[in-house]
């Protein structure tokens, strides 16, 4: 099939099934109708999640189980509870929209949902699949060994004194990493070059390739340590007693480590063009449920304040406007949110059809 035209056939059957009929009922009849049905369980890639089921159920005494799994395995997950017709996740907490767009929302596996009386609350770009929160990866330094932070700008990435310094997640594990190459190329290569110019004082060519593959490019051949998630990452940059700590990128949330386990991690929010990312988690139902008002009830309540309190103290953003981050939340985000390079989810199928050929050019250029 003509790639165009997959692309057009994917974009209507998304848009159709997220457009769906709008849900009249208020919070109360929710409620009423949940009773009736069995426990739900709820799908999402942090441990939080447990909190969260928890408290629902200690709010509104609807029986609820949150249960950690991995983006990549909801997937799985999800496509074959639905095949089998033997859903068992009736709620999914899902931080990979670009598979939701081509693969969940087309076939019919989940559907989207929006509360009427928060949709004034929540801007319309997270709302068609509906967004839940926006999580961030932010560029970060050792406070115990640096004042502030070393790097100004992503081009010294890529520059000898970095070489080997900087700890990064592989790009070819998750998928949130080319999505946000793609991104970068797609909404923010102009942002690339003016960064090089500031950094080089000359203007980049780039008559045949993006300023996003050029810094990729150079960062990946100046042998950057790739682990395998935010955890190495956090220690390898904020674990105290180090001489020369790595820089690094890793998310928002892990600088609770600073706290659990005397971490140094400090944000680099000064840093051209962007201080770091940011990629959605979506808050989706599985069509088959046999519990669709609890499931409904559940997505109204984690787009309250009170609902999502466990994940904002960690730095995730609310798509609910009226949901703040808390002031002791602890790498200092909610004062750098406009130095967040922000996702657009129109482009999202966009990331889902160039994730290999960014992980080809990861893996080409890529340096130990």
């Amino acid at each position: 099939m003509n790639t165009n035209l997959k692309r057009a056939l994917l974009l209507s059957a998304a848009a159709g099934l997220m457009a769906g009929p709008a849900m009249a009922q208020t919070v109360d009849e929710l409620l009423a109708a949940a009773k009736n049905e069995p426990p739900i369980t709820v799908y999402d890639s942090t441990g939080k999640i447990v909190d969260m089921a928890a408290n629902f159920e200690a709010k509104y005494g609807l029986k609820a189980v949150g249960q950690k799994v991995s983006a990549n395995s909801q997937l799985e997950m999800i496509i074959r509870e639905s095949q089998a017709n033997n859903v068992q996740g009736d709620v999914a907490l899902i931080t990979d929209a670009p598979a939701v767009m081509a693969q969940l929302l087309p076939n019919g596996f989940v559907e989207s949902w929006l509360p009427a009386d928060l949709a004034d609350k929540i801007a319309p770009g997270f709302q068609n699949p509906l967004a839940i929160s926006t999580n961030a990866n932010v560029w970060a330094y050792n406070t115990e060994v640096y004042e502030s932070c070393p790097v100004t700008n992503i081009w010294q990435l890529t520059l000898p004194e970095w070489r080997a310094k900087v700890a990064f997640v592989d790009p070819l594990t998750k998928g949130t990493y080319t999505d946000w190459f793609n991104q970068m190329e797609m909404h923010g290569d102009a942002a690339v070059a003016t960064a090089y110019k500031e950094q080089f004082g000359s203007d980049l060519d780039t008559s045949s390739e993006s300023a996003t593959k050029q810094w990729l490019k150079a960062f990946a051949a100046n042998a950057p340590l790739v682990v395998d998630g935010d955890d190495p990452v956090s220690e390898a940059v904020g674990a105290p007693g180090q001489a020369a700590p790595f820089f690094g990128m890793l998310s928002s949330a892990k600088f609770r480590d600073n706290a659990d386990k005397d971490y140094k991690l400090g944000l680099c929010a000064e840093m051209t063009p962007w201080a770091g990312w940011t990629y959605t988690k979506l808050g989706l139902i599985a069509t088959g449920t046999d519990s669709p008002n609890a499931a409904r009830l559940f997505v109204h309540y984690i787009l309250t304040e009170e609902g999502i309190a466990p994940q904002v103290a960690d730095g995730k953003i609310s798509t609910n406007s009226d949901v703040k981050i808390p002031d002791e939340e602890p790498s200092g985000l909610a004062d750098h949110l406009d130095a967040l390079f922000p996702y657009d989810a129109t482009t999202g199928l966009d990331d889902w059809e160039t994730r290999q050929d960014w992980q080809d050019f990861w893996t080409i250029n890529y340096r130990k």
